[in-house]
């Protein structure tokens, strides 16, 4: 199903400030595309049709939460999407594949229509051609975000975790339970100082205790709509920013290792230069004024090597904290705000169905908290990775 952003839509009020952002684009419904339904996939073949490409689906009906299939609140709007939700279920094996051969043919696709507009920049069609290039710009944008979605599907199925679907779906007579909780499959999702940080941030967003006990986790809360949905975005930005803080702090310690190496081999040379100078020269002491750095120290400190990337994180001043903190790709952005709405509201409108104050166990809670810094820990390895095959917008 396709989707009309306005020009004038205001940003959702529960999305923190980092996601927000003005859309520039309207994104027109787009006939299906001949091409897609003969489409082939990578080293396979096998032809997909429109008929036997199934969609990724949000869920609809208030009695039960369906975990079932690529049952995904926010559903793929563009030809790509439907084909990497077929190929998932149908060719998983061929999936990255896929992925990567759809991310190629869209860059091709835009940088050809940016180059048409050069070479007929002086013709009586030139409007004509910016038109069709910033239309080609808007529909190869809605289709990468939809192949960023479908990959961060694809990493959460690798844990055997499936989204929490629609929230409407997952809330009876104002309860909301979501079952089975995966609280293990999602703290395995992260290295073991990386998901000390996040226990914290669940334990802080939620009031439940580290160490709490079974009794505490099903104990019961309230908490509104409107407030959950705001938590679970600035969740997904959390996950970003420690993903991008870990990232930086393992270049730091190869780039400190690398210093160290440097250092042990001056060490080494200046050794064999005291050797050569005779025993005696080392006894009278013609070589007690050079100042060699001892062996495993350096200008640099070497305790980065053991230190945790709580610590690593505290040391950050303002500006490398916001540094890390902000989204790099409007695509990103974007991605985060329709996925949110699409879970607890209304996509189209950009705000929750309602306000509802809701009930619920402290472990559905968690759960959602979980899967979001996870959500936001995948998109900047995705954002990464789709960024080396397909330029995203800078943020």
């Amino acid at each position: 199903m396709d989707h009309c952003f306005s020009l004038h839509k205001p940003p959702p009020p529960f999305l923190p400030s980092l996601v927000k952002f003005s859309r520039a684009f309207t994104t027109p419904n787009s006939p299906p595309n001949s091409a897609f339904t003969r489409r082939r996939s990578l080293r396979t073949g096998t032809a997909f049709t429109d008929r036997t490409v199934p969609s990724v689906k949000a869920s609809a009906g208030p009695s039960h939460c369906d975990f079932s299939s690529l049952n995904a609140p926010l559903e793929p709007r563009s030809a790509t999407g439907k084909l990497l939700s077929g190929v998932l279920q149908n060719q998983r094996q061929f999936f990255h594949f896929a992925a990567t051969d759809e991310l190629k043919r869209l860059a091709d696709d835009r940088d050809a229509a940016v180059a048409r507009t050069l070479v007929d920049s002086d013709s009586d069609e030139a409007c004509l051609h910016r038109r069709i290039a910033l239309l080609k710009e808007q529909e190869c944008q809605a289709a990468v975000e939809d192949v960023m979605y479908m990959l961060i599907f694809y990493n959460f199925s690798e844990f055997s975790v499936p989204l929490v679907p629609k929230l409407s779906s997952c809330i009876y007579n104002c309860r909301l339970e979501i079952l089975p909780s995966k609280d293990w499959e999602l703290e395995s999702i992260h290295s073991i100082e990386f998901l000390e940080m996040v226990r914290e941030h669940v334990s802080a967003v939620i009031g439940l205790r580290t160490n709490s006990s079974v009794t505490d986790n099903w104990a019961t809360t309230e908490i509104q709509r409107l407030h959950l949905a705001r938590l679970y975005a600035a969740s997904i930005l959390y996950g970003y920013f420690l993903k991008s803080a870990s990232s930086r702090h393992q270049l730091e310690r190869c780039l400190t290792l690398v210093h160290q190496k440097r250092l042990n081999h001056r060490n080494s040379l200046q050794f064999l230069d005291l050797l050569s100078c005779g025993i005696k020269s080392l006894v009278i002491g013609h070589a007690g004024d050079m100042h060699s750095v001892p062996l495993g120290q350096g200008p640099g400190r070497q305790d980065m090597n053991l230190e945790e990337l709580r610590c690593y994180v505290m040391g950050f001043d303002p500006e490398t904290l916001q540094r890390c903190a902000k989204l790099r790709s409007k695509e990103a952005a974007n991605l985060i705000e329709r996925h949110s709405c699409a879970l607890f509201g209304d996509e189209l409108t950009g705000i929750p169905e309602t306000n509802e104050v809701i009930k619920t166990s402290f472990s559905s809670l968690k759960r959602l908290v979980l899967e979001a810094v996870a959500f936001g820990s995948f998109l900047w390895d995705i954002e990464e990775f789709v960024n080396t095959v397909y330029k995203l917008k800078d943020n």
